[in-house]
Formats: C-alpha cells, sequence, structure tokens
C-alpha cells in the first residue's frame, strides 16, 4: 500500500516516475496522517502537461479531490467488483470513519480467484522502421543491421515487438534496406507465434517515406516505431488516446527536464541586465519515435522520394488533420541508437 500513497506537495514529474516504478496507473493522495486527499491517474497527468503544466509544477491543483471510495468494515466483496467492473478503476482507496486510509484494494487483489481484469487484446498493425544503417552504433553495424544489435540474449528487434505482443498485438511489418537480407534471414530462423512481412526499400526513402508503400494495407489506425527505441507504455491507453481524442497522428513525448548549469543573463527592452536568473531549468516534450497513424494520412507521403516523419506531420497540419501528443515519462523508454544510451539499456533491461 505504501507504493501507492503519494502526498500532495510532489511535482508532476515525480508522480509520473512514481507510477513508472509502481507500474500502476494510479496513485493516492494522502496527508502526513494517511488521511485520504484524493486520487491522480496517469490521464491526470497528461492532461495536465497537455494544458501547459510544468512537470515542475506540484499536483496539487490536478489530482481528483472526491475520489470513489470505500468505507472500512461497511461493504460486501461484491460489492466493490461492482465498483470495478463498471468504472474500469485499477484501485479504490478504502478508508475509516476519519477518513484516514486503510487499505487498498487493487482490482487484481479483488479478482483473484477468477474473473480478473483482462488485458484487452489490441488486434492492431505495428511497422517497424528498419532500414537505416545505424552509423551511430558503428562497429555493430558494420555487420548488423541496426535491429539486431544485441541486448542480452536478444536482439533490439525483439524487445520492441515483445513491448506490444504483451498486449496481444501479432502482426508487425518491417520496413528494411540496409542488411536487409541478414534481418530476413534472422526472421526466417526464428520460431515465432507474430507474423512478420517486410517492405523494402530499394534506396533510403528517410523515416517515413517507405510507409507510402502500405497506402491501402489498413482499414483501422496502426503503430509506427523506430527500430532503436524500447518503450514500457500502455499501449492500449494510447490507442484509446489517439481514438478517443479524435486524432489523425498522435506521437510518443518524453518528458525531458534540463538545467542549465549557468547563471543566465536576462535583458531588458533597452538591452540592459535585467536579472541574472541562476541555474534556470527548462521542461520539454520530445518526440522520441513512436506514433499511432490513421491510413488515410499515408495518402500525403510523396512517392520515391526521401521524405520524414516530421515532414508528414507538418504537412497533415498543414491540411487541418489533427496531431496528438502522448506523454510518458523519460523513464518510460530507452534509446538505443547511440553508444551511451546502449549502454543504459543493457544496465536496465
Amino acid at each position: 500500500m505504501k507504493d501507492l500513497t503519494i502526498n500532495s506537495n510532489i511535482s508532476i514529474r515525480q508522480a509520473m516516475k512514481k507510477l513508472s516504478q509502481t507500474g500502476k496507473k494510479c496513485l493516492v493522495i494522502v496527508d502526513d496522517n494517511r488521511i485520504l486527499l484524493g486520487t491522480l491517474s496517469d490521464g491526470d497527468l497528461r492532461r495536465a502537461i497537455l494544458n501547459g503544466s510544468f512537470v515542475s509544477d506540484p499536483i496539487k491543483e490536478i489530482y481528483q479531490k472526491e475520489p470513489t471510495i470505500l468505507m472500512e468494515g461497511k461493504y460486501k466483496l461484491y460489492e466493490a467488483k461492482k465498483i470495478f467492473i463498471n468504472n474500469k478503476f485499477d484501485l479504490i482507496p478504502v478508508v475509516d470513519k476519519n477518513y484516514k486510509l486503510t487499505d487498498i484494494l487493487l482490482w487484481e487483489t479483488v479478482f483473484k480467484n477468477g474473473g480478473g481484469k483482462q488485458l484487452q487484446k489490441l488486434d492492431v498493425p505495428v511497422v517497424i522502421m528498419a532500414g537505416g544503417e545505424g552509423t551511430r552504433m558503428e562497429p555493430f553495424t558494420k555487420v548488423l543491421p541496426k535491429p539486431l544489435v544485441p541486448i542480452h540474449e536478444k536482439p533490439v528487434i525483439e524487445h520492441i515487438i515483445e513491448s506490444f505482443t504483451d498486449f496481444g498485438v501479432n502482426r508487425f511489418i518491417l520496413t528494411v534496406n540496409y542488411k536487409a537480407r541478414i534481418l530476413k534471414a534472422y526472421f526466417e530462423e526464428l520460431k515465432s507465434e507474430y507474423s512478420v512481412d517486410f517492405v523494402e526499400e530499394n534506396e533510403p526513402l528517410g523515416t517515413a517515406g517507405s510507409l507510402r508503400f502500405l497506402i491501402d494495407q489498413f482499414n483501422q489506425p496502426f503503430f509506427v516505431t523506430n527500430c532503436d527505441i524500447i518503450i514500457k507504455t500502455d499501449y492500449t491507453s494510447l490507442y484509446e488516446f489517439h481514438q478517443r481524442g479524435g486524432y489523425d497522428l498522435t506521437l510518443v513525448a518524453s518528458v525531458k527536464n534540463y538545467i542549465i548549469p549557468y547563471g543566465t543573463c536576462e535583458l531588458n527592452s533597452e538591452g540592459h541586465l535585467k536579472q541574472i536568473n541562476e541555474k534556470p531549468d527548462f521542461d520539454f516534450l520530445v518526440n522520441i519515435g513512436a506514433y499511432v497513424v490513421n491510413p488515410d494520412i499515408l495518402q500525403l507521403i510523396p512517392g520515391n522520394k526521401l521524405y520524414h516523419i516530421t515532414q508528414l506531420i507538418e504537412d497533415a497540419q498543414k491540411r487541418g488533420k489533427r496531431v496528438g501528443v502522448y506523454p510518458i515519462d523519460d523513464d518510460a523508454w530507452v534509446d538505443v541508437g547511440q553508444w551511451t544510451d546502449y549502454k543504459r539499456a543493457v544496465e536496465n533491461l
């Protein structure tokens, strides 16, 4: 229970990291005396960030102050199950008559004898952009295509695929170019329960150009991901976020915080010093290379031309398409496209 409780004075960034560590979608807010103050979900955090809050801001203004609760000793198990099922909650706080937190009911605990929460199967295809040369990972990529660079006992691409198969995804399409025959041979030898198809570029087409070959292949939104990022997120929530928002394209963004290790000079309108800001910090949402894309967006991609995903996003916006942003914590993903990040991936996975 302690792992799921936080104080209302912590920052949005700290709350995101706490959720990432617990693997849950909701936290319980209590004061120093463990009096229940509210609950905070991953959706609350995303909405706050997308509405302009900084990740350094406290959570005081964004958590749910009137959550659904159960009174200690005054509820039946079947009543709790009904609340879980009707509201799709992950947890329900239990309090005493003084509103002090005494327990936290979790879905998996309440339904431990059967009828538990079933992971919604995502019957959604995934396109993995696997054609790049991976020059930042030389000398490995002088021998192997970047997707086959090993992390522990398996290559990067298997880690990526498994992050999706955990949610029931079983169809993968790889766009390939550099050392394509080696990559194809690997999957021919691999005995897997999922299907892998290939789209081969005759020449490098950038981070989005080869998607044009998939026009008329899909009748629903699909995932697109780079082959050098491993993400630990709820892909069902991401997909639902895309659909509920009515987006044509949604990108996954990491919350990054940068501190300038110097005092920065702020000038007035006359060019004189106004003040010195000592070691200011800035929050950014960084595009990490994972997307949900509607099939009709592929019509915007020109044929046989070097074309990047950033250009696709710009062209979509010019045509009035809706582009969403799905924030995740910086600890929820690993970039293995360069050596410094690769070493971190080996340590953390």
